[in-house]
């Protein structure tokens, strides 16, 4: 049975923090672009309030979610239980791009582990908290983080993750702009 939540109370929100992995949705404005689902793990999370999250954005191959931020800012956050009782959330919102040079960025990067491949800090004001009973997703058993992102950001350094990202992540699939080469950021 699917229930709407007036907020994400403290018991949700440690079910929340319980969760190895989430998964991140948004779609542009334009019916012929691409809708996106990314999966993300690890400690990148985080509650801040009642009807306020973030989560650490990693550098990736592409950059579809904050393409689709920056041009509608819509997004939905969607938590599996993957042991224990099952269950769904999903928190609808409006994102915004935290990136370097941005007032909020300290803020937000002392609220995460420090990690060589953050480019940015996905910051949303949730609209809607709704959970739903996920029976048919199956149990599986957590082994543990993947490391792989940070040794090969760290092996990268700042120059060549740089270069990466002026290649990777300017723009989406569909040609919306996305980061910034760091020589024109604002």
């Amino acid at each position: 049975m699917s229930k709407q939540h007036e907020n994400i109370e403290p018991e949700l929100a440690e079910w929340i923090g319980q969760q190895h992995v989430f998964f991140v949705a948004t779609a542009p404005l334009s019916p012929d672009g691409h809708v996106n689902t990314s999966p993300k793990g690890g400690e990148a999370f985080r509650v801040l309030g009642p009807m306020e999250v973030a989560y650490q954005d990693y550098t990736g191959s592409g950059a579809e979610t904050a393409a689709h931020l920056q041009e509608n800012g819509r997004v939905v956050i969607m938590f599996c239980a993957f042991v224990g009782a099952p269950k769904i959330v999903r928190l609808h919102g409006r994102g915004t791009v935290v990136g370097p040079g941005h007032e909020r960025y300290a803020d937000l990067a002392a609220k995460f582990p420090p990690n060589p491949g953050t480019r940015a800090y996905i910051h949303i004001t949730v609209t809607r908290v709704s959970d739903s009973c996920g029976l048919s997703v199956p149990l599986l058993e957590f082994q543990g983080p993947r490391d792989l992102l940070t040794h090969w950001a760290e092996k990268q350094g700042p120059e060549k993750l740089d270069e990466y990202r002026a290649k990777k992540n300017v723009n989406s699939i569909d040609g919306l702009p996305a980061f910034a080469p760091k020589d024109k950021a604002a």
